[in-house]
């Protein structure tokens, strides 16, 4: 009777045993994994996770660093939709937006396109085309500020074939239009080289046939690059619509949201409210209203990169 029972006994534990082993085993064998992603999710957390928590929280109170701070419910919010600046503000990004898509979008597609058909000097174009993207911000800006000056080059040669000259920077029709324009010289080479990896990975054969079949080269982009890169494109087109409605940087170091607050974006408009009014809590208020905003367009990409939009 004793043996009878021992046996089954063994036979119960043993494989527990061997399945504790094997499930420590596996720990040890992930640990210097996730070892090395403690230090980014330290520091995602720290300067990342931490700050969204804490703007949530100060957009529900009045931050005073010298009094503390005081419970303020929605008046922050209230205090939002009062302003009219915010309005405008959201007119102005809408507009830059646009205007980001209109103009500056098909840019470095065109120009991807364009060098992926040269049979010479391939190397010397990615390389020239790519040369804006490393100018450093305060040349930049003081390159385009003297090119958009009313006696500066710009002006000069419209002048010379009798348009007239035109107010880059006065003028509030033109204004935003000019940023966007000097936005784009300078940032189209990144997208460039990812658009032109993309043309570059179509097959050549298909471009043989089409050519033996007599497609022409605007046949051939229209039916063949265009329909290939369709992936690429849905992707930085996202990806811009998330930066551009986050644009400021330009506008408050070119023209300070003027002229009469024609560039004055959203963004630009939580800078202020931060740094000039120093009304913190009215500030984090705006940044989670812009939170929740970019959070459904990255639903919206999410969505479609999982219909297969974005890759194929």
């Amino acid at each position: 009777m004793e043996q009878t029972t021992a046996v089954p006994m063994n036979g119960q534990h043993q494989p527990k045993t061997r399945q504790g082993t094997q499930r420590t085993g596996k720990y040890k064998r992930y640990l210097w994994g996730y070892l090395f992603l403690l230090p980014a999710v330290i520091t995602f957390t720290l300067f990342l996770w931490l700050p969204i928590f804490k703007g949530v929280l100060n957009s529900f109170y009045i931050v005073d660093f010298v009094k503390g701070n005081s419970f303020a419910g929605f008046d922050n919010y209230k205090t939002i939709f009062a302003d009219r600046d915010v309005m405008t503000a959201v007119k102005n990004t809408l507009y830059y937006m646009g205007l980001a898509l209109a103009i500056g979008f098909w840019v470095p597609i065109l120009i991807a396109i364009a060098i992926s058909e040269m049979r010479r000097f391939q190397g010397f174009a990615r390389v020239a085309a790519y040369l804006p993207y490393v100018v450093p911000f305060v040349v930049l800006y003081g390159v385009w500020r003297w090119l958009y000056d009313p006696v500066g080059p710009i002006n000069a040669v419209l002048k010379a074939v009798g348009i007239g000259g035109i107010s880059f920077m006065v003028d509030r029709n033109w204004s935003m239009i000019s940023i966007v324009i000097m936005e784009t010289w300078q940032s189209f080479g990144s997208a460039m080289l990812i658009y032109l990896a993309a043309v570059l990975s179509v097959p050549r054969d298909w471009y043989e046939a089409a050519e033996i079949d007599g497609a022409g080269i605007w046949s051939r982009i229209r039916h063949i690059t265009l329909p290939a890169i369709k992936g690429q494109i849905l992707l930085l087109l996202m990806l811009q619509l998330i930066a551009t409605s986050q644009g400021f940087q330009t506008q408050f170091a070119m023209l300070d949201g003027g002229p009469n607050n024609a560039t004055l974006t959203y963004a630009l408009l939580i800078v202020k409210y931060a740094f000039v009014r120093l009304d913190y809590g009215v500030a984090s208020a705006l940044g989670v209203l812009m939170f929740l905003a970019l959070s459904i367009l990255a639903i919206f990409q999410y969505r479609i990169n999982n219909r297969g939009g974005i890759g194929q």
